[in-house]
């Protein structure tokens, strides 16, 4: 379990992170969202010991990350697959991290057999790809078969091979009753492997809840109806709180009301239903809502090129 309180970072004038206060739980996968520059590293660093809080705490099963007798088996965290002495092979990186704990060459086999690294195993790291040197960072994270992972970015770099172990890892070790800790801007691949979303912006925890609820707060109740009698539908939905949309001839979007109260209205003045389907937001859609106002960076809208170049550029 990772218990903040009231935990703060300053860089003299600017506040990194502004006293949030959150709790992720073992026995699911913690996702940690937020824009860049929304303090999600900061803290990160500040749970592994990495950065001093300017003001609170940050514990790991219980205890500050430097009070741990044994911190590798207490937590496991890949924050920079980077950074790796790029002279070694990776088993020797491997075995490096694991005499620190006494942790035998054994260990250190089952993890290269785990993360797929068998074939580069006795290759220079400062040779590897980025998708693996994430699954070097991730086997050295799981040295010392730690309660708690945390792990920044996890999936960048991996193919689609690697994408999907990683989740598949993840999940099974919180079905373990482990702590699962990760970032990632992949918000399709979250959503898919979260039970549970922290969303940082500006410093500030702005959600702590449920994928499926995040979700459904930023959807609404929208529903998708298809009709042959589409528009009589449309005049008996029609009220102060409910919003309905022709979308195509036969089809409406229905804002405002359930499945239910269509489906229940359609039948009272028997109206032929072809299609009703409750709609959702993807979680995109529901972070980038969340966070529209915690955005520090933000893109220049592309100016799209005039189809046909002037006059004078032509000559």
């Amino acid at each position: 379990m990772i218990e903040a309180r009231g935990l703060t970072k300053r860089y003299g004038k600017k506040t990194a992170v502004a006293g949030i206060d959150f709790t992720v739980q073992p026995g699911k996968v913690t996702g940690f969202l937020g824009p860049n520059g929304a303090g999600k590293s900061t803290t990160m660093r500040m749970i592994m010991g990495l950065d001093r809080p300017t003001a609170g705490t940050v514990t790991v099963n219980g205890r500050p990350y430097a009070q741990h007798r044994s911190p590798l088996t207490e937590v496991g965290a890949l924050l920079d697959a980077k950074a790796v002495h790029s002279g070694r092979s990776a088993t020797n990186h491997l075995r490096a991290v694991a005499a620190t704990h006494g942790i035998g060459r054994r260990r250190v086999d089952e993890v290269v057999e785990m993360t797929g690294l068998n074939a580069v195993a006795g290759k220079r790291v400062g040779g590897f790809s980025l998708g693996m040197g994430q699954r070097l960072g991730i086997a050295a994270a799981l040295l010392g078969d730690p309660r708690t992972l945390i792990l920044d970015e996890p999936v960048n770099g991996l193919d689609p091979e690697g994408v999907l172990w990683v989740r598949t890892l993840v999940r099974g070790l919180a079905a373990e009753g482990r702590t699962v800790f990760l970032s990632s801007h992949l918000m399709s691949e979250m959503a898919v492997t979260a039970d549970h979303l922290l969303v940082i912006g500006r410093g500030r925890i702005i959600a702590d809840a449920p994928v499926q609820e995040i979700v459904a707060g930023a959807s609404g109740t929208r529903v998708r109806v298809r009709s042959p009698q589409a528009g009589r539908l449309a005049e008996l939905l029609q009220g102060p709180d409910v919003t309905v949309t022709s979308v195509e001839a036969g089809v409406l979007e229905v804002s405002g009301a359930t499945a239910q109260t269509v489906g229940e209205l359609a039948a009272r003045d028997a109206l032929v239903l072809h299609e009703l389907t409750p709609l959702s937001a993807s979680l995109e859609a529901a972070y980038m809502s969340l966070t529209a106002d915690d955005v520090e960076y933000h893109s220049a809208t592309p100016v799209a090129a005039p189809a046909t170049a002037p006059e004078e550029a032509r000559r």
